[in-house]
């Protein structure tokens, strides 16, 4: 079931009388027969800055301010060479932030997908029409999802599970099965590229190794242990219930965007919660 309890969304800021454009059309006022300023929102971050280091410049920051996307951003996301690199959404993202000591590579992943969303929503509306398959009757078909409705989770949810949070933005789990005390942190976006990365190789390897480089990426130490040797160990003979036990505690803290919303299809009225699907459309409503 969602988890909705508010709404992902950004708030304009209101720019003063006397405030310099931060964005103009041609750059120069002079040359140009008229200047725009480019429209600003505050984004709500899902992690409220709590799990960022001090130096980082989003440090209990609750907020983030980002600029509309703008014909530039397009062409970034259209770019051949930066979607070949499978930089084009960090490009993108980088260009947006208003602030330019925040890095689009060290922005937490919810963090990062609630910058995301809100671009899209403001680019092209909250309404995302996209193809879906309904899973009990198999009938593609045309659903309209909105965004407004993807609420942030702020990762405090442990339910019933051993976590205890660290100073420094990890979290200790006790594992049921080993009896040890796995730490672990959340990813950023460099993180996740590189886990992607990682199951790339071992797909062109002929290897399946998903869990167990989940676990290496997610998993730092050890009963106190951040040595590689003993990280490799763990994570290859951990218990099955104990590997279960460290993914699901992720999940749960981990501060992110919940794209769960309900699901009704046209054709056999089946109700179910459904993941907004990211689908290549997400960006090109029109296309």
């Amino acid at each position: 079931m969602s988890r909705n309890k508010n709404r992902v969304g950004g708030t304009k800021q209101p720019q003063p009388d006397n405030a310099p454009p931060q964005s103009l059309m041609g750059g120069d006022t002079e040359a140009t027969p008229f200047s725009f300023v480019v429209p600003t929102e505050f984004v709500e971050l899902p992690s409220g800055g709590r799990f960022y280091t001090e130096t980082h410049p989003l440090h209990q920051m609750t907020t983030v301010e980002i600029r509309h996307m703008t014909a530039k951003e397009e062409d970034m996301l259209t770019s051949r060479t930066l979607l070949k690199q499978g930089v084009a959404l960090d490009r993108v993202i980088q260009s947006l932030i208003v602030d330019p000591a925040i890095k689009a590579d060290h922005l937490l992943v919810g963090d990062r997908n609630a910058i995301i969303i809100a671009t899209r929503a403001a680019a092209y509306g909250t309404d995302y029409i996209t193809q879906v398959v309904c899973p009990a009757c198999g009938t593609a078909q045309e659903y309209a999802f909105d965004l407004t409705d993807c609420a942030p989770y702020d990762g405090t949810d442990t339910g019933n599970m051993d976590i205890t949070p660290n100073a420094d933005g990890t979290f200790d789990v006790a594992l049921p099965a080993s009896n040890v005390t796995a730490t672990i942190r959340l990813l950023t976006g460099a993180d996740e590229k590189r886990f992607i990365n990682g199951l790339q190789a071992d797909r062109k390897q002929k290897r399946d190794r998903t869990v167990t480089r989940q676990l290496r990426n997610i998993v730092v130490a050890v009963n106190g242990d951040t040595s590689a040797e003993a990280l490799n160990y763990a994570v290859e003979n951990f218990p099955a219930i104990d590997s279960r036990y460290v993914r699901s505690a992720y999940r749960l803290m981990s501060p992110d965007v919940d794209l769960t919303q309900e699901f009704t299809c046209e054709e056999c009225d089946h109700e179910a919660d459904m993941e907004v699907p990211l689908s290549a459309d997400f960006f090109w409503p029109d296309r």
